[in-house]
């Protein structure tokens, strides 16, 4: 399996697209550019336009304006047939009247390509998906995970330029879907066939992406590899929504204090840290911010350290290695993970902090991100 490659694999191109039903815009000028042999994953909740642009990109949906490329071809006006894609689904759409064999045969036959070429390729592809002795068996016949292999082969047996592929793994249960994540990463890398792929789960972006483009309301919201988005999310809609459980969001005043700046709320009052002070009060001028923290950079004490906070418990769930703490402070809730030897009971008074490296800090009326955490190394003592 190693180093083989199925067909000849495109770079996919947006320019400005958009889609509009009547006045409402299902995707508002999406440009990106998809590498050749990339995987992309379009990744956001429902109605944000993610799957519109894959049918858009697929010809199932017709493009109010921009440009669509498939290598340099633009492909606005060609047909489905014409743009040498396959798509893979979320459901499985199967011939169950059709074996196996006959299922990944079938775009073949339809071709008119010769019986010892389809005979060739469907062993080919059901070896590199590893179901070869399943061929003569029915869909019915077949678990979940095999099925979506076969609906898989069914796309790769085609030689695509480009695989687009459709939340094929919501109908698998929680541990098939896990599989098969770590299936498709594989088959992926392998063929080296550039592929757009639409999820609403944010871990399957994170372990599946080259790259992940998270999108709202029709809108890309930020493009780039999953650990970068993660680490430096563009605005609050991108930290909250990569991540389980999502980013704690706290919003205090920023005041002056002589020389020196405080952040402040009924609970907090701490000082702020020198490597933000300088990009602070160039881009916020002495407002308020939303504090950022990710739950996994909470940590929790039951004595008052410096940088920390005073908060509530008012959850516990035992996940096993961890626990996740609900917590109030200020009477909104705040998450931490941590560690399952700490055993705190509701109710608990306790302190809490965090580090300011792995802070995040947002202006509360755009929602974008304040400081540049590439920048605050430079930042004047």
């Amino acid at each position: 399996m190693e180093g083989k490659r199925i067909g000849h694999s495109e770079p996919v191109t947006f320019e400005q697209v958009t889609k509009r039903y009547g006045n409402v815009t299902a995707v508002d000028e999406l440009s990106l550019a998809v590498n050749n042999g990339e995987m992309l994953v379009f990744l956001g909740p429902s109605g944000c336009g993610k799957t519109t642009s894959l049918r858009m990109l697929a010809g199932l949906e017709s493009i109010t304006s921009g440009r669509i490329r498939i290598g340099d071809t633009v492909v606005n006006e060609l047909p489905p047939r014409s743009r040498n894609i396959a798509m893979v689904f979320q459901s499985y759409a199967l011939y169950a009247h059709l074996s196996v064999y006959e299922n990944l045969a079938y775009p073949l036959k339809v071709r008119k390509l010769k019986k010892d070429e389809i005979k060739r390729r469907v062993n080919e592809v059901a070896e590199i998906i590893q179901i070869s002795e399943l061929l003569d068996r029915k869909p019915r016949e077949i678990s979940g995970g095999q099925r979506q292999r076969v609906a898989l082969g069914r796309a790769i047996i085609r030689e695509p330029a480009v695989f687009l592929m459709d939340e094929p793994l919501s109908n698998l249960d929680a541990k098939l879907r896990l599989h098969m994540r770590a299936e498709l990463k594989r088959f992926q890398r392998d063929l080296e066939t550039t592929t757009i792929y639409v999820t609403h789960d944010q871990a399957e972006a994170m372990t599946l992406a080259d790259r992940v483009a998270i999108m709202s309301m029709g809108k890309l919201q930020q493009l780039g590899p999953p650990k970068e988005v993660y680490n430096c999310p563009t605005n609050m809609f991108v930290a909250g929504f990569l991540g389980s459980p999502p980013m704690n969001f706290m919003k205090v005043d920023v005041e002056s204090h002589g020389d020196q700046l405080r952040l402040k709320s009924p609970s907090i009052d701490l000082p702020v840290p020198k490597t933000w002070e300088h990009q602070l009060r160039a881009s916020n001028n002495g407002r308020s911010v939303v504090l950022g923290i990710r739950p996994e950079n909470v940590r929790i004490s039951t004595e008052q350290t410096p940088f920390s906070i005073p908060a509530e418990v008012y959850v516990v769930e035992d996940l096993g290695s961890e626990r996740l703490i609900d917590l109030r402070v200020d009477g909104q809730p705040t998450v931490a993970r941590i560690e399952s030897h700490f055993e705190p009971s509701i109710g608990d008074r306790v302190w809490i902090s965090f580090s300011p490296d792995d802070s995040h800090v947002f202006d509360p009326n755009t929602e974008l991100r304040l400081l540049d955490r590439g920048k605050l190394a430079e930042s004047p003592a």
